[in-house]
């Protein structure tokens, strides 16, 4: 079958023409979304996207509760029903901060260390809870299996996992050392916790007829919490970070974009989460931190990114459609690699006293900026104006 025309209306320009049939000039850094079992029946599996809703969510959360705990105990004074209980609370938290800009203790805080303890087993185990119920409630019950999903998806969602294990353990780990725990006892806590969390959900994979335990997901999950400790341990500061970026993709055959509809979904947020040929995830170093001495900006980094397109199924670009299903074969679309060279910015390196702004600029850290980029893929070098 002759390749259909693909148009790409993606937020990266490239200089000059690349004629492919299908490619992107941009690809997602964010998060691993789903993976397609062709042999277990075909369907959306969001790993990594719930992992990383527990990370929006959790940075979220305390970036809403700080600002609401800090208004209060600046704009409000204890009314005659105020309970203590309500009072010793807002003292204790009034000064609660984001992940990444937590107050260092340089004593154990009890009250602290029972809030963060609380607030990883409730949130985790409702998470947990709810992803049971939301994920595998509606397919048997197995026992244990594994299944082998090494090479679906160009391994997109492979790094989506260790990204996900990477900022996860990062925000708990800058919770720990605000609860007044060492930075080396928060470190191995918040960097193992996050691989314990996403193993619990490998398990649930694993006695479920619908997935299996993946030692490949197991190895991506180890990568990147061991990315993060080792770097907190060795150098006490995350010189390489690990970043993530998308934009939509749209093409001009209508197939595409009804495939691309039915596994990925139609909103730009389930694109985000769930579209690998639309995410890049990135490795960004910050200069500064290697060399010094240097004249350099604290805040410019150098980023290596990957991402891969022509990705319409798990494993190869067959598929059903309708019911009874019409068989589908689109392996005239080429599935290809991308690797990418950028300039970013570290957000964390950059100098503010205000609270709200501290915690929007180390949320926006989990994010690679948007920046022109050298894209190598299909053996051809290319310059893109604008990477998202």
């Amino acid at each position: 079958m002759k390749s259909a025309p693909v148009q790409n209306s993606s937020s990266v320009a490239t200089v000059y023409p690349d004629t492919s049939g299908l490619r992107s000039s941009s690809r997602s850094l964010f998060n691993n979304a789903v993976a397609v079992y062709p042999q277990l029946g075909e369907g959306p599996h969001s790993y990594s996207s719930r992992s990383l809703t527990i990370i929006l969510v959790t940075c979220f959360f305390f970036s809403s509760f700080y600002g609401q705990v800090n208004t209060a105990s600046k704009g409000s004074s204890a009314q005659p029903g105020d309970t203590t209980t309500k009072e010793e609370i807002v003292e204790m938290l009034k000064n609660l901060p984001h992940p990444g800009f937590l107050d260092s203790q340089t004593k154990p805080n009890k009250n602290r260390r029972l809030l963060i303890g609380g607030l990883n087993v409730v949130g985790y185990g409702t998470s947990i809870v709810i992803f049971n119920n939301q994920w595998y409630k509606n397919y048997p019950k197995t026992s244990f299996h594994t299944f082998n999903d090494s090479k679906e998806w160009l391994q997109m969602d492979k790094i989506g996992h260790s990204w996900a294990a990477y900022n996860s353990g990062r925000a708990s780990t800058a919770m720990w050392k605000w609860a007044g725990l060492s930075d080396k006892k928060a470190t191995w806590i918040g960097g193992l916790s996050s691989t314990a969390y996403l193993t619990v959900i490998e398990i649930l994979d694993a006695h479920s007829a619908k997935w299996g335990w993946s030692w490949a997901d197991m190895g991506a999950n180890i990568f990147g919490s061991g990315l993060f400790i080792s770097q907190e341990l060795g150098w006490q500061e995350q010189r390489i970070q690990f970043k993530f970026s998308f934009h939509r993709k749209k093409y001009s055959d209508p197939m595409l974009n009804a495939r691309s509809d039915e596994l990925f979904g139609s909103t730009w947020a389930e694109r985000m989460l769930k579209d690998y040929n639309g995410q890049s995830y990135w490795l960004s170093a910050n200069l500064k931190s290697f060399f010094p001495n240097s004249n350099l900006p604290a805040w410019l980094n150098v980023a290596v990114g990957y991402g891969a397109d022509g990705m319409f199924g798990g494993f190869e670009n067959k598929w059903t459609d309708g019911d009874p299903g019409f068989p589908i074969d689109r392996t005239d679309i080429k599935r290809f690699r991308q690797w990418y060279l950028a300039p970013d910015i570290d957000f964390t390196k950059i100098n503010t006293n205000k609270k709200v702004v501290k915690v929007l600029l180390d949320f926006l850290n989990a994010f690679k900026f948007p920046a022109p980029s050298l894209e190598l893929s299909n053996g051809q070098l290319k310059v893109n104006a604008i990477h998202f």
